[in-house]
């Protein structure tokens, strides 16, 4: 990443953007993007929470439960998957570490032919702003990862300023020049997106009806309620499952996007763990309580019938994970919460 973005290398997230100028320069060059999600959200939420109660899949999707793992977080990682006997992994690759891309491709590799990966491409602000560059590295990236990566999520909390989109509009410019290239070079991949964060349906409703000839092969969204605390508390009149089924409707009402939902990235964030947690300490959980509450988050996805996959985020990480490696290999009592409820999923 480039100024004035940085990496918070504790919370695994870029910090808050502290040039406030340059924020406000930035939105105000996409005001007519905000007037075109406020319409959006005026037109479509309403008739998708009105029709949520019809909108239901034939069958019940087949859920599966899936680990997100890092370059950075060490080899650890590839026998800790194995005892919890993970076969579905979700790893990011930032386009700003082009020069280590080999060292992502052979540690993926190393977890073994059965495991089904997802790449998470994460965009910066340069190749934001040259797609040019943008598909340069793509192509790069879907050589290197086709062979044994199918699935590619293209972007990440893309409605952070932080992330580096000011607006829904300028993802979809972005997804647009990487489905280009797919299309023309790379025709098996499949394409996953828009990965909005948190409640926020108001950017899905943009980014699910637009103008661009565009199309989500899966749905991926970064569906956090940490700071509700427990998943049934409700969130202005929606619980998780009341999430699930509106994400749901306005998936199955939009002719730009698969109604296959991967949950990209849930977790709570840990008390007494700063620098780590991505969240203050009034937002933090007890690991006690982070491990009943990623059981009752899991089942609830999975009971839903709507949720496609399901991928926790993420294996090692003091603040938020399942293991903590401060201080040597700690697996915390999430780590074993979610072996639980792995088992009820496979079996």
């Amino acid at each position: 990443m480039k100024p004035p973005f940085f990496w918070d290398a504790y919370s695994d997230q870029p910090h808050v953007l502290k040039d406030k100028a340059y924020k406000k320069r930035m939105r105000a060059l996409q005001w007519m993007e905000y007037l075109k999600t406020f319409l959006s959200a005026l037109f479509i939420l309403p008739v998708a929470v009105l029709g949520m109660k019809f909108f239901k899949p034939k069958t019940p999707k087949p859920f599966e439960l899936g680990l997100c793992v890092n370059l950075d977080k060490g080899e650890e990682q590839i026998a800790l998957v194995e005892e919890l006997g993970v076969k579905h992994l979700l790893c990011r690759f930032p386009l700003w570490d082009m020069q280590n891309i080999e060292a992502y491709v052979t540690f993926l590799k190393r977890f073994g032919d059965d495991k089904h990966i997802v790449l998470c491409i994460m965009q910066d602000r340069e190749h934001i702003e040259d797609l040019a560059l943008t598909a340069l590295h793509v192509t790069k990236v879907f050589e290197l990862f086709s062979p044994f990566v199918r699935e590619f999520q293209i972007g990440n909390a893309i409605n952070r300023a932080k992330w580096g989109f000011f607006s829904v509009g300028e993802y979809l410019r972005f997804y647009a020049c990487v489905q280009k290239l797919r299309d023309e070079s790379f025709p098996k991949l499949l394409l996953l997106g828009p990965s909005i964060i948190d409640f926020e349906y108001h950017y899905t409703a943009r980014a699910l009806f637009n103008g661009f000839k565009i199309r989500f092969d899966k749905h991926t969204s970064l569906l956090y309620v940490d700071r509700r605390g427990a998943p049934e508390n409700a969130q202005l009149g929606f619980n998780t499952l009341g999430k699930i089924n509106l994400l749901y409707a306005l998936c199955a009402m939009s002719s730009k996007s698969s109604d296959d939902i991967y949950i990209t990235e849930v977790n709570w964030p840990l008390s007494n763990t700063a620098p780590y947690a991505p969240t203050s300490e009034k937002e933090c959980v007890s690991e006690t309580d982070y491990a009943t509450f990623l059981k009752a988050y899991i089942r609830t996805a999975k009971e839903s019938g709507k949720v496609r996959k399901l991928f926790w985020h993420q294996l090692i990480a003091p603040g938020y994970g399942l293991v903590d490696n401060r201080e040597g290999i700690r697996k915390m009592e999430g780590f074993y919460a979610f072996k639980e409820v792995l088992h009820e999923t496979i079996h």
